[in-house]
């Protein structure tokens, strides 16, 4: 258990010794610091199950409370809040114990099993803008998820069965007519015929043959048969498939691990596919699809609906198989080879409406039991200065590796430090854009939009991942520097010291919001929280030259354990630290 819970266990047993029977207290950081540092609010639920003035209650529970030497003052404010500051003694005892063992800091859940699918990268189609916070938030909540217990699976999802790759195998069909794939009388085999194509091309030649479908109705429609034929294993067409994903899936591999992000299943749409036929045979056991134009769907209107609700597409009228089918199946799959408690989407607010159509249509067959939770984590858009999602000048989606370097140019620019080598300066102006980004995109609330600002984002001063990459590793040269390992009898003596402990205990809570929330600013805002705090404790003190040696070592010992946080922190975000800057 961690040393807040601990600190409300106690308490609630002060409590209910005097007479007053409580489940749990929440200690709460206060927003007034000089009524007290923690205040707990339950005096209000205890005068409804006693029938008693809540003022009096707080009171008898200050009363109890100020007997503990672990609080030095414990008072009561209008209505009946209880105040709470801790004494120094005990700040102390937290810094020692977390120095020990930040698991302290950290509670475990109840174990479960999560799929969280989070990559949705288009095969043949270059990683832009829109897929950066899919990655950032979706892997900073798996390793939260992870550090706190749960067995957490990371799924790509990468899109490789729908439209897109029909419309790339027909452009280039017109560029390449002749190449065996579309030879209907070839009857060899294809593994060792070359494709004269590479992911460069890929990334040209899916925005012309997006920009040709829109022009061209004939175009179009060859494009959807093509993608019918793919999806039907059809002969050459399907060998072709293959080898664009096997091309494409490396580029994509590449960008992730740019980002620091890693997958334990990398499984496409097309993967899903080997479950359709039992999916099909399932829905129609419930009589759940309907026909409508020549295309199969399903119903998923619900009487409490207070906007219309369009029936889920299962197959479309060319044959074609829908993007919710694909999901659909995938499901299934997952639970037949998983039987996970809970699947995370973690995908654009945008498909909202997918998504309500997909777990309802789920729900409808019974695939999965009532407890086993799927859950739609959306986020919002990174947009531009004029508030449009971001783009290129020439108006077309940002690549996600042009932003990346335009990123790191601009960290390249900000880094003064003249003992690095041009090679030193290169890598590490790299791991600082990638914080940067990171941090930026991980800090408004996730469903929130934001602009993004390559300036504002990369200074070395402010809210942002350079300045917390900056303030670990001070903290690190400057535990380097010293010859001190000794940590017996420190102690605090400064407020700011006493404000730096208090921040630490809260760190328990902000975990559990983020994980509750799904969001990472709890974690970013905490970061900049107690960096803040910290440099302004180094700046009012001279650590490695202090003459007190008892003063010194607690002052190190505060920094030591400030390192360990801001790299546990930084490592959930997935943001790398250098060793210099």
């Amino acid at each position: 258990m961690s040393l807040i819970r601990n600190l409300e266990k106690e308490i609630k047993t002060s409590i209910n010794n005097i007479g007053y029977e409580i489940d749990s207290i929440s200690l709460l950081s206060s927003n007034r610091k000089d009524l007290g540092q923690f205040q707990i609010n339950e005096s209000f639920k205890l005068a409804k199950k006693y029938k008693k003035n809540p003022l009096d209650i707080a009171n008898d529970i200050a009363n109890e409370l100020n007997k503990n030497n672990k609080f030095i003052d414990v008072s009561v404010a209008q209505p009946a809040f209880i105040n709470i500051t801790l004494s120094n003694s005990y700040l102390t005892e937290i810094i020692n114990e977390v120095d020990k063992d930040i698991n302290l800091l950290i509670d475990k859940k109840e174990e479960k099993k999560i799929i969280i699918d989070y990559g949705g990268a288009n095969v043949a189609k270059a990683l832009h803008v829109g897929h950066l916070r899919s990655a950032n938030i979706g892997e900073a909540l798996k390793r939260l998820a992870k550090l706190q217990g749960y067995n957490i699976i990371g799924d790509a999802h990468l899109g490789d069965y729908g439209r897109p790759l029909g419309l790339v195998i027909k452009e280039i069909k017109e560029r390449y007519p002749n190449l065996e794939y579309f030879d209907p009388s070839y009857k060899g085999s294809y593994e060792n015929i070359s494709l004269p194509i590479t992911n460069i091309d890929l990334e040209t030649i899916y925005p012309i043959a997006s920009q040709k479908a829109k022009e061209d109705e004939a175009y179009l429609s060859d494009a959807r048969n093509i993608t019918t034929k793919l999806q039907q294993h059809e002969r050459g067409y399907y060998d072709l498939w293959k080898k664009i994903v096997e091309i494409s899936k490396k580029d994509i591999k590449k960008i992730y691990d740019l980002l620091d992000v890693d997958f334990e299943i990398w499984n496409g749409e097309a993967d899903a596919m080997e479950y359709f036929d039992e999916l099909i045979e399932i829905l129609n056991s419930k009589n759940l699809i309907e026909e409508s134009e020549n295309a199969k769907i399903v119903d998923v209107k619900e009487e409490n609906d207070k906007e219309p609700m369009p029936p889920l597409m299962l197959i479309k009228s060319n044959d074609s198989i829908s993007y919710a089918s694909t999901d659909l199946a995938c499901i299934l799959e997952r639970e037949k080879k998983y039987n996970p408690d809970e699947i995370w989407y973690v995908v654009d607010s945008r498909q909202s409406l997918h998504f309500k159509q997909v777990f309802r249509t789920i729900r409808k067959t019974n695939i999965l039991k009532e407890n086993q939770l799927l859950e739609h984590i959306g986020f919002g858009t990174i947009n531009g200065p004029d508030g449009k999602p971001f783009k290129t000048r020439d108006g077309s989606a940002m690549s996600l590796e042009k932003l990346i370097d335009l990123t790191k140019k601009a960290t390249f620019d900000k880094i003064t430090n003249t003992n690095l080598t041009k090679e030193e300066k290169e890598s590490i102006s790299q791991t600082v854009a990638i914080a940067a980004l990171k941090y930026a995109d991980l800090t408004p609330y996730r469903e929130t939009d934001y602009i993004f600002e390559v300036e504002k984002f990369t200074n070395l001063e402010g809210k942002t991942g350079p300045y917390l990459l900056y303030s670990t590793i001070r903290i690190k040269s400057l535990l380097e520097k010293s010859d001190i390992n000794n940590t017996k009898s420190i102690n605090i003596y400064t407020d700011t010291e006493k404000d730096i402990a208090k921040t630490i205990l809260t760190l328990t809570n902000i975990l559990d919001k983020s994980l509750n929330d799904k969001s990472l600013n709890e974690i970013t805002d905490y970061l900049y929280n107690l960096n803040s705090l910290y440099n302004k404790f180094y700046s009012e003190n001279k650590i490695l030259t202090e003459e007190d040696y008892n003063k010194k070592i607690s002052w190190l010992t505060l920094s030591r354990v400030v390192k360990k946080i801001n790299e546990l922190l930084l490592s959930i975000l997935a943001i790398k630290i250098p060793n210099k800057m």
